[in-house]
């Protein structure tokens, strides 16, 4: 039994999410699993984006890092290598994660970092009021798009995969059961892995609603570890799959470069002769 109650990440202050909105689900999901897996607060750091999601920062009690737009993975990325012993989370946006930080997506997947990347994906800037974001749909009207946006939407899953993450999953805020399951199974995984949450915006999208998430998604019986077969499911259009499309198990990044608990940059004792350094430049 758990000796971590997942009491014990709140914090005093309150979200300030609309009510309704699909990240209070996450909120919730995320300190149940913590729990249920037995890591105490001290053994975890959160990196979040700027956006709706990122007011998580001041709603779990636990080491956090506020990040620019886009910028969370590579700070978690950073925390993880300083000290391998942590549990690293990194909880952004799809506007900032599938936006400006689509850069860290891929060379973070392609070393196949220890780090959890978790992404509320309501398909809209809406800490801003509701904006197209990269995975609106095309004729998605917003206050930017009055004509309805015109470009096609990113595919996360198949751009994860492509990437080379080791585990890539989708879930959705409106099944919270399914949803802790991916998050706990995402967190227990050894390498990158990539968990996109499917959720609502009860207050700017009207089209990406509760309803179109029941309807638009159904569930895959079991995880592959073939390429083809999750990019094949990946690239499905009329109905969304939701499950764990790939799972690999290979070394992550800091096994690669045989980083231990000796080796934690956080504990580590950086001795070198400073003039042989300066003499290569001189």
């Amino acid at each position: 039994m758990s000796k971590i109650k997942a009491t014990e990440y709140n914090t005093s202050c309150k979200p300030t999410w609309c009510p309704g909105c699909g990240d209070f689900g996450i909120w919730t999901a995320i300190k149940n699993v913590l729990s249920e897996l037995d890591i105490a607060p001290h053994n975890v750091v959160i990196t979040y984006d700027i956006g709706c999601i990122g007011n998580m920062a001041s709603s779990v009690k636990c080491y956090g890092f506020h990040s620019l737009h886009g910028r969370a993975l590579p700070v978690a990325v950073g925390a993880k290598l300083a000290n391998p012993k942590l549990t690293v989370l990194s909880i952004v946006g799809d506007g900032g994660m599938y936006g400006e930080g689509t850069n860290h997506l891929i060379h973070s997947a392609r070393y196949n970092v220890d780090v959890n990347l978790i992404v509320a994906n309501n398909h809209s800037f809406s800490l801003t009021t509701g904006q197209s974001s990269p995975t609106s749909e095309k004729g998605y009207v917003t206050k930017t798009t009055p004509w309805g946006e015109i470009k096609k939407p990113i595919n996360p899953i198949a751009l994860s995969l492509s990437a080379g993450s080791s585990f890539v999953a989708r879930s959705s805020s409106i099944d919270i059961k399914h949803m802790t399951e991916m998050i706990k199974e995402s967190i227990q995984h050894k390498g990158f892995s990539h968990l996109d949450i499917l959720q609502q915006c009860v207050t700017f999208n009207k089209v990406n609603t509760v309803q179109w998430i029941k309807d638009k998604t159904y569930k895959l019986n079991k995880p592959t570890s073939n390429i083809k077969t999750a990019l094949n499911k990946a690239l499905e259009q009329d109905k969304l799959p939701i499950g764990i499309f790939y799972k690999e198990n290979k070394k992550s990044y800091s096994e690669e470069l045989d980083f231990s608990a000796d080796t934690c940059a956080v504990e580590q004792s950086i001795k070198f002769d400073k003039k042989v350094l300066l003499d290569e430049y001189i």
